[in-house]
């Protein structure tokens, strides 16, 4: 099995509602499809989201990453890529994520395995994500969430801004108004120490699961100070992009989590990397993700499954945010619970 040929493509799913944080606002899931075939009829897919404001790739940047390698990877049994994308190529996390997917599901494929069973799981089994309620105005945020809880969504990320008194007014409405549902607080970097301080003191009667990088990626001290304050596990999301920044991040205790996603670190070999670690360690991750298409969700769910020891939170809702169902998804998306189809 031998890579003959690489293409890409940019493909576009239109969103039910606008997706909104502290970093940006999107209509639609714009992402880039990397397709392998090898000389057996073998066919590989990879995905990488425009996420600009995270990790510093548009569209052209992704394509422009991948078409800069395309010669050094072909021609190679998909391992022997594997190792080549890795040590050699220099390009972005996004880009060299969804060739890193696309390799991997043909390593798969050439041992007759699915994805999961390839990454060491003997049965498949349910997950759960939660689901993301944008940055709005109050009344908004709070309909949304009912609107999301009604149909059965009890996880809810709820995506919070710079302005702390709206932020602290909208989750303690929100936890009124859906007293049985699980509330994990987003910032995406927006406040500084004092405020989310604030946030914590004026929350401590509501059940919170989590707060999610509340400063900005850079200040591991500021987020020391807060995980020390805090009686809510403190997550961190954009502080931590390679296995060297987990490890940056444990050692300080700067964090109790860490939030691992395929498009920071550059696929699913450095993420592995990063959950032994994680697993050594014992320290317990979220599997996040950007809005990405149906394909990245795919291996992010089969990656989470097999390593659902350490993985005990999962951000993979983009499939819960489309317009319309995607049949590419290997997965059937039940309210929050998410189950392998094949």
């Amino acid at each position: 099995m031998k890579i003959v040929s690489i293409e890409t493509e940019i493909k576009k799913i239109p969103l039910k509602t606008p997706f909104i944080t502290a970093l940006r606002h999107v209509e639609n899931v714009e992402f880039v499809r990397v397709t392998f075939t090898c000389d057996d009829g073998s066919v590989g897919i990879g995905e990488a989201p425009a996420t600009k404001a995270i990790t510093g790739e548009g569209i052209e940047e992704i394509l422009e990453s991948i078409e800069s390698v395309k010669s050094i990877l072909t021609f190679h049994m998909p391992s022997e890529a594997l190792k080549i994308l890795h040590s050699t190529c220099q390009i972005g996390s996004s880009a060299k994520a969804a060739l890193d997917m696309a390799l991997h599901s043909l390593i798969a494929q050439s041992q007759n395995l699915s994805m999961y069973k390839y990454f060491g799981l003997d049965v498949s089994i349910p997950l759960q994500t939660d689901i993301t309620i944008s940055l709005n105005d109050t009344q908004t945020m709070v309909e949304d969430a009912k609107k999301a809880f009604k149909d059965g969504m009890w996880i809810l990320k709820i995506k919070l801004g710079s302005d702390i008194a709206h932020a602290i007014k909208v989750t303690k409405e929100i936890a009124k108004q859906l007293p049985k549902a699980q509330l994990i607080i987003d910032a995406n970097q927006a406040w500084h120490v004092e405020d989310s301080l604030r946030f914590i003191d004026s929350l401590k009667d509501v059940k919170i699961e989590l707060i999610e990088q509340p400063v900005m990626a850079q200040d591991l001290e500021g987020l020391k100070i807060i995980t020390e304050y805090s009686t809510i596990p403190i997550l961190a999301d954009e502080a931590v992009f390679t296995l060297e920044d987990a490890q940056k991040v444990v050692a300080t205790k700067s964090a109790n989590m860490l939030n691992i996603k395929l498009m920071k670190c550059g696929g699913v070999t450095k993420a592995i990397e990063i959950l032994h670690f994680c697993r050594e360690n014992h320290v317990k991750c979220m599997l996040g993700s950007m809005l990405e298409g149906p394909c990245s969700i795919n291996i992010a769910l089969h990656l989470a499954m097999a390593y659902s020891d350490v993985i005990t939170h999962i951000d993979l809702d983009s499939p819960l945010l489309y317009e319309k169902p995607s049949d590419e998804l290997e997965f059937e998306f039940n309210g929050c619970e998410i189950r392998y189809k094949v």
